[in-house]
């Protein structure tokens, strides 16, 4: 799978793919052992018998952007979480500590970048070690702010893309081991805020969602996702076939690793195009470009097939409602994710009696605003750290 995945990036170089969704290959990256290789992820014993969120394993790190080691303190922790049918699975997350004083409690931002892949060297954890998380820049936002910071392989085990319960359990169990673990500094009553962007909405939105049943004994002030992928099924449509078809279909193979029942809709050339994207990166997602799911299943529509439909609805946020305000923000020209996916949210979770202050900007595009959408929501997520009335557009 290695060799595949080399040939595919240098295809992806030749077709000038890498320069607008992806950094550089670092030289740091040939230093760090690969996940698949590195004896920290794998399992440890005895962990379905834990608690969700326990601390199973610790190491110290170095997170660096692009070669050069971050002044922080920064470390690693493996942690019990739950998959999407809540069978015990191990995630690891990456903790990073501001080493200035802070004024009071230190609040913990969990950040969750746009992971989108399927391999797991694509993870944070790894991403992070190597100066190759293109996403850097914007958590970095919260530790300039001197608020603890943890990153969370929240696709899992199995790299689920697209699989929102096993990521909202993630996210959750990522904060606890962080408040349990006492190199962060942090209390059982520490603020804690989460953002994400697109994917990273993904996961954001659903351990918003799971919060107040799955992990209600945290103190969850405040949640901020944009380009929020809340209907899967509309967001696979928007996308089929088009230029960003890569994302719908790796996240289709993602699903499928929790919910292997999805496997009986493809036929024979969709059994090879999922070994195929076996260990994807999302740059390497986007040589699937134009692609359609149609051509990978004798179904006319297979996202409308009985098996699909059980597994997308599970998969839809709304049903459940946050008790932490939300900012949301989306723009009304997403081509990735369609605006009335963010308003259908907005609404559903207004309804259950959730603030929510949803933001329609008309000025971007779905990766334009993952950029010019950073400051507002680490400025509303500093206003629920400081204990501010939260606003509300419902």
């Amino acid at each position: 799978m290695k060799r595949k995945r080399k040939v595919l990036v240098a295809l992806a170089v030749s077709l000038g793919l890498l320069a607008t969704m992806s950094p550089p290959a670092s030289a740091v990256a040939t230093a760090i052992t690969e996940p698949d290789q590195d004896a920290f992820y794998q399992a440890a014993p005895g962990y379905e018998s834990k608690p969700p969120g326990t601390v199973l394993k610790k190491r110290p790190v170095t997170v660096t952007g692009l070669g050069i080691p971050l002044p922080v303190k920064a470390f690693q922790l493996q942690s019990r979480s739950a998959d999407s049918k809540n069978r015990p699975v191990t995630v690891i997350s990456t903790v990073i500590v501001p080493l200035t004083p802070y004024l009071g409690q230190r609040p913990l931002l969990s950040y969750q970048p746009a992971t989108d892949s399927l391999g797991d060297q694509c993870n944070p954890s790894y991403t992070l070690r190597t100066g190759l998380e293109k996403e850097l820049p914007l958590l970095a936002l919260g530790v300039a702010k001197g608020w603890a910071v943890v990153v969370t392989d929240y696709q899992g085990p199995r790299d689920a893309y697209g699989a929102g319960r096993m990521e909202g359990h993630a996210v959750l169990d990522g904060i606890r081991a962080t408040l349990a673990s006492p190199e962060a500094g942090l209390t059982p009553t520490t603020k804690v805020g989460i953002w994400g962007y697109s994917g990273g909405a993904l996961a954001t939105g659903w351990a918003a969602e799971l919060q107040p049943t799955y992990a209600p004994e945290l103190n969850l002030v405040g949640v901020a996702s944009g380009g929020t992928p809340a209907d899967l099924a509309a967001a696979g449509r928007q996308m089929d076939g088009g230029p960003f078809a890569g994302l719908f279909l790796a996240a289709a193979n993602g699903v499928s690793r929790e919910y292997p029942e999805l496997l009986s809709i493809f036929n024979a050339k969709g059994q090879q195009l999922i070994a195929a994207m076996d260990d994807l990166c999302v740059v390497e997602e986007a040589l699937y470009a134009f692609h359609s799911v149609k051509q990978y299943s004798d179904s006319t529509d297979p996202l409308a097939e009985p098996i699909a439909q059980q597994v997308l609805t599970t998969n839809k946020m709304g049903a459940n409602a946050p008790k932490a305000p939300v900012y949301l923000y989306h723009s009304k020209f997403d081509e990735l994710i369609p605006w009335a996916v963010g308003k259908s949210l907005n609404d559903a979770w207004c309804a259950k009696g959730t603030k929510v202050a949803m933001y329609t900007d008309h000025a971007s595009e779905h990766n334009v605003l993952a950029v010019t959408g950073a400051p507002a929501a680490v400025a509303y997520l500093s206003a629920r750290f400081f204990g501010l009335k939260a606003p509300s557009t419902c």
